[in-house]
């Protein structure tokens, strides 16, 4: 799941190439998360500050946690879904929308009921996806 690495708790360790891109990515993040951080703290002053510890954390964890509250959904519609319905027939998620006759795939624009986009996923443990 992309909440994962982008959180800092992906459990996957993988290959030593994927542990390299890994260690890529994250050194990306800390140095985007540093500049949200900056960039929050100075037109949130002291409240960002105490929330995010004066910058203590290295790894901007809670901010990251935070960053991912506010803009799961954005992230999600962004990734399954799509205008064109290139995704319609993908097979990634589950069946989770319930029809008539059990669970269903959400094919239109990747939503149940026409309005709940998939941000679910990232509530389950890692090791149960």
């Amino acid at each position: 799941d992309i909440g994962d690495p982008l959180r800092g708790k992906d459990l996957f360790l993988g290959n030593d190439k994927e542990k390299d891109q890994r260690k890529q990515l994250d050194k990306n993040l800390k140095k985007i998360f540093k500049e949200i951080y900056d960039d929050v703290t100075k037109t949130n002053g002291e409240a960002a500050k105490k929330r995010y510890k004066d910058g203590k954390d290295p790894n901007y964890y809670q901010l990251r946690e935070d960053w991912w509250n506010a803009n799961r959904a954005k992230v999600w519609e962004a990734i399954a879904c799509n205008d064109d319905d290139k995704l319609a027939n993908a097979s990634y998620f589950r069946k989770t929308c319930s029809d008539e006759q059990g669970g269903a795939h959400f094919i239109n624009k990747c939503r149940c009921n026409g309005d709940q986009v998939p941000t679910y996923f990232d509530y389950v443990p890692q090791y149960l996806r």
